[in-house]
């Protein structure tokens, strides 16, 4: 087998992986991760390290509940759990809230990006945020008027390849202090306002409850079996490890550049603006490339996780072309013009969904015990103790985190 061919055989091996890479690591991370590195540097490492080793011991989980029962998350807790149907009703719509939140902050921070990618092409030009997010809604609406999963599914895993190696080159080129990153493991909370909220966002953009609930979705539509069990937990190992490297190196761009000149994150482009005397504009246009990217990346499955729940919900076939998925797309992208609207800026909007998300971890963390633990739905591949008590750390990780974000919204 070529070279050539191998490479595209592992692709398509993990395939759902690397979608919910691109689910993951959108605006929302990099907004979260360039704002803790700027405020703390590489102090809350920590946070991101634990929150990426429980996001894989839940995609193992939801994945295997999928596989082995061959139905998806939502239809499972309505069904096999008691109290399910209002379970699964209230994660739906937490998840539908939070989301749309997170695409209006996205689509403002995308829109900003390409304007000042336009500007640094040529000074003199200028276009409103208002009309890139018009051209940004209209070619993503007739992407999904006319896609399919199988389309969607290899556009994001080019995108984010180009988007990790965008990260990857532009973490080279600010050249981080490691001792700092090393010392960024040993757990501390930084005695500042508005931290707690902070380490929710970023347990929120990492460990997010969408990305279980999309999980078992986009497994789903891989049409895997049993015999695909060892397949999974390495898609979701390849996930879970590709969300560290790239958020971290977020991180530590942020901690190199913003915290190295004593200022916080207030938008995306005070990274830009930083990052332009260390590298140049080839340097500049690479960061708005991998930012872009990671904000395309997370509106597809943004847009398509209402129709997508409801689908899982009522248990019936997720057809994109559907009206279903095409009005409720349509609906989702147009409420992305909500930020032009909005005196809140971009990354606070983000941080606040993100943390948002956070709040929503145990309700998605509970059920998945249960469901992964009963007999009648999993034969002999109930979980093991261990994995066991990998769910319930998750579980006690995301009380706390919901404890801060309160603690920080109040």
């Amino acid at each position: 087998m070529s070279i050539k061919r191998k490479i595209i055989t592992f692709l398509g091996l993990i395939g759902p992986g690397l979608f919910l890479i691109g689910y993951n690591i959108g605006t929302g991370s990099v907004t979260t991760m360039a704002k803790a590195g700027a405020g703390n540097g590489m102090s809350l490492l920590w946070a991101l390290v634990l929150s990426c080793i429980f996001t894989y011991i839940l995609m193992v989980a939801y994945g295997q509940v999928t596989i082995v029962s061959g139905k998806t998350a939502l239809f499972n807790i309505k069904n096999n759990i008691k109290y399910g149907k209002s379970l699964a009703l209230y994660i739906m719509a937490a998840l539908i809230v939070g989301e749309v939140f997170a695409l209006m902050g996205i689509m403002g921070i995308a829109t900003e990006l390409l304007q000042e990618g336009a500007r640094l092409i040529d000074g003199t030009f200028v276009i409103s945020t208002a009309s890139v997010t018009a051209i940004t809604v209209l070619a993503l609406f007739v992407l999904l008027y006319y896609g399919k999963y199988e389309m969607f599914e290899k556009l994001l895993t080019t995108i984010v390849l180009l988007m990790g190696l965008s990260f990857i080159i532009v973490f080279f080129m600010v050249k981080p202090n490691l001792p700092e990153i090393g010392k960024g493991l040993i757990p501390s909370i930084p005695q500042k306002p508005g931290s707690f909220e902070l380490i929710a966002a970023m347990v929120g953009t990492t460990c997010s409850a969408a990305v279980f609930i999309v999980r078992s979705i986009v497994v789903s539509e891989k049409k895997w079996t049993i015999k695909n069990l060892k397949t999974e937990k390495r898609d979701a190992f390849v996930s879970a490890f590709m969300m560290l490297i790239l958020s971290g190196c977020i991180m530590a761009v942020a901690a190199g550049t913003l915290r190295a000149s004593g200022k916080e994150l207030e938008t995306t482009l005070d990274l830009i603006s930083l990052f332009e005397p260390i590298g140049g504009k080839l340097a500049s246009f690479i960061l708005i490339f991998g930012i872009t990217s990671a904000a395309i990346s997370t509106i597809f499955p943004i847009i398509l996780i209402a129709p997508w729940l409801i689908s899982d919900y009522a248990g019936k076939p997720r057809n994109i072309k559907s009206p279903l998925f095409r009005v409720l797309g349509g609906l989702g992208l147009l409420l992305s013009f909500g930020a032009q609207f909005m005196e809140m800026r971009p990354p606070a909007l983000l941080v606040f969904s993100q943390a948002f998300q956070a709040c929503i971890l145990p309700a998605v963390t509970l059920p998945i015990l249960i469901l992964i633990n009963k007999k009648s739905i999993m034969g002999k591949h109930t979980a093991s103790n261990l994995m066991n008590v990998g769910i319930g750390l998750v579980l006690i990780f995301g009380l706390v985190t919901t404890y801060l974000a309160i603690i920080d919204f109040i």
